[in-house]
């Protein structure tokens, strides 16, 4: 490999063949595109359980006071509204009438949400509060729905808590200060559907070897990752050239479950990301960034690097894409020096799985013969 393959903008790492022509519209339209020749989730050993924890629905200036919108989201049609009060809520998307869908025609009443057909309102627990023309509420419908989806806004955005069993949030969503601070900037949004599963996507994290061969980089990179309950954190820092001299460099990252991710890079442009990376299907993750950077830097003279900082992380997410769009779950993957932990990282993430075996040392093994049972 050639010297000059220092960053993921570089020609030709791996899968440049892929990208190369890609600018654009053309590049926006193949970030949500169904790749050709997908295969089944079966024969590539996608039918694992979804991981609980908080997701991202949607941006909070996507969702206005009043609006009403479907989702679709762990395989389920979903209704998230805002309230007069300005709260968002969410509940399963079907009337439980006759099965009308509230997010389509469906509007805001109060707090409530009134359904498109006989105008019966739930609400954000998914309890009936009124029949316009019946004289009473039917009493099963008067409870809340037995699977809630708790909601919080934070951050910009709107999350939601998914767990298979209805059990309530095990864990807070995190607040970021710069998404307050007037000295930082709005978000600038990038989005991508990932043909592939969450754990395939989370392992790339602690993957290595993969950062020279799909991104370009010179060298591997060298990071300490620290594991605490539901936490992963980790600290990158390097000497960075720049226009303005050597600069100490950093790139700080955590994730809070497996679906709360935040990535400060410090040292050339103050940046903040927040990955938004949330299931549709087995086979289909819904990845969203949201950038923040400092208004002195965005809007000075470093304007063109913070510009371009946004683009090269955009980009490693293209050439990850590549791969994650037809990649296997291994179950059982032969590893070698300097892959990286991805053993302890498989230990780690297994906690997350709520269907199987409860003690974290032993889940994956019991997730992995599970899955082979159902064949």
């Amino acid at each position: 490999m050639s010297d000059s393959l220092t960053d993921a903008r570089t020609p030709p790492v791996a899968v440049w063949s892929q990208l190369q022509a890609l600018k654009g519209d053309a590049l926006k339209a193949w970030r949500m595109a169904e790749p050709e020749n997908r295969r089944s989730i079966e024969s590539r050993n996608l039918d694992l359980p979804f991981p609980f924890g908080w997701y991202v629905a949607c941006f909070s200036d996507e969702l206005a006071v009043g609006e009403v919108k479907p989702l679709y989201y762990f395989d389920t049609d979903l209704a998230i509204w805002r309230g007069e009060d300005g709260t968002a809520r969410m509940i399963d998307g079907y009337c439980r009438h006759l099965g009308a869908h509230l997010g389509y025609g469906g509007r805001v009443a109060g707090n409530d949400i009134e359904c498109p057909f006989h105008a019966w309102r739930y609400d954000g627990a998914g309890a009936v509060t009124d029949i316009p023309y019946a004289r009473t509420i039917p009493p099963q419908v008067r409870k809340p729905c037995d699977h809630q989806w708790p909601v919080i806004e934070r951050n910009k955005c709107i999350w939601f808590w998914y767990h298979p069993h209805g059990t309530a949030p095990m864990w807070d969503v995190e607040e970021q200060a710069e998404t307050a601070d007037p000295e930082w900037t709005d978000y600038e949004h990038h989005e991508w559907y990932v043909w592939g599963s969450l754990q395939n996507m989370a392992e790339n994290g602690v993957d290595a070897a993969h950062f020279r061969y799909i991104h370009g980089t010179a060298d591997f990179p060298d990071y300490a990752l620290t594991s605490e309950g539901h936490k992963r954190t980790g600290v990158v820092h390097s000497k960075m050239d720049t226009p303005w001299g050597k600069v100490d460099g950093s790139i700080a990252y955590g994730t809070i479950g497996p679906g709360q991710s935040y990535t400060r890079f410090g040292g050339i442009c103050d940046t903040l990301l927040v990955s938004a990376v949330t299931p549709v299907s087995q086979d289909k993750v819904h990845v969203r960034f949201a950038f923040t950077q400092r208004r002195s830097d965005k809007e000075g003279e470093k304007a063109g690097v913070a510009r371009g900082i946004i683009k090269n992380l955009c980009r490693q997410l293209d050439q990850d894409k590549v791969v994650w769009d037809r990649q296997r779950y291994m179950p059982q993957p032969v590893i070698c020096d300097g892959d990286g932990p991805i053993a302890a990282f498989r230990q780690y993430y297994s906690q997350f799985y709520a269907e199987y075996e409860p003690d974290p040392a032993k889940k994956i093994a019991s997730l992995n013969m599970v899955r082979k049972a159902k064949r």
